[in-house]
């Protein structure tokens, strides 16, 4: 086993224990799923795909979806990665990603990818960290991967192999709530845009950190998120945004 797989399943392993150990978790992840089923068209023909599963949470809410990643694990469907996805053309209705736009060195590259996989009125569903005042510190800060609000964003349309590791969390912020590269991506329309406090989510510690408030505070904290949410570029924390070819 590689050096990057065995660390990879390290943390798969240890996102499965939080996940089964952690109700508040998955009453949270619930929500998030709910907004993204939301944006699903049902009425499309084709598949739905899920792009970097991990432990295929989502499943949970969406069981006829196709779970996938770049390592095998018994709950997934299908190994692969967003630059060369193993389905026909035109055949995929739906493709979702959660918390993995930015870990795409070449997201323009996907998009190459997605349109090909995509019948002509399918649909790209990203769900990511956002930005803002008041989530910055905390992505800055206590996450191990790098927000790089100000590094180079690779345009290309092709990422040869090999591919390695690479997070950039304020991506999704940069190109679809400020257009830092007008019109991209090139030949999409973006359908649904929208970024939301998430204090609810931030505080339960995620998967690697214990909870900073009891479970039946949950509600309370969703009523406080909801009005916060009015303000964005202050508090906001994740982010949904549609997609569609043009």
């Amino acid at each position: 086993m590689s050096i990057a797989l065995e660390q990879h399943q390290i943390e798969i392993e240890a996102n499965l224990r939080a996940w089964q150990g952690k109700p508040l978790l998955r009453e949270i992840y619930a929500g998030f799923y709910e907004r993204i089923i939301a944006q699903i068209d049902t009425s499309l023909p084709g598949r739905i795909v899920e792009i970097g599963s991990g432990v295929g949470n989502l499943k949970s809410r969406l069981p006829q979806s196709i779970s996938t990643d770049l390592f095998p694990n018994p709950w997934l469907d299908v190994v692969c990665d967003g630059y060369e996805l193993p389905f026909a053309d035109g055949s995929l209705s739906h493709l979702i990603l959660f918390d993995v736009f930015h870990h795409l060195r070449a997201p323009g590259a996907f998009f190459r990818e997605a349109r090909r996989a995509l019948q002509p009125r399918g649909r790209v569903i990203v769900f990511d960290p956002y930005i803002s005042l008041a989530s910055w510190p905390v992505y800055g800060l206590l996450h191990h991967e790098p927000v790089a609000i100000k590094a180079p964003i690779n345009y290309a349309t092709e990422l040869p192999r090999p591919r390695d590791y690479y997070a950039a969390q304020g991506n999704a912020t940069r190109l679809f709530f400020r257009d830092e590269k007008p019109g991209w991506p090139e030949g999409w329309n973006v359908f649904h845009r929208e970024a939301f406090s998430a204090f609810h989510y931030v505080l339960c510690g995620g998967f690697s950190k214990p909870a900073m408030y009891p479970a039946g505070m949950l509600g309370a904290l969703r009523k406080v998120d909801k009005v916060l949410s009015v303000c964005p570029r202050l508090f906001a924390a994740r982010c949904l945004v549609g997609l569609t070819p043009r």
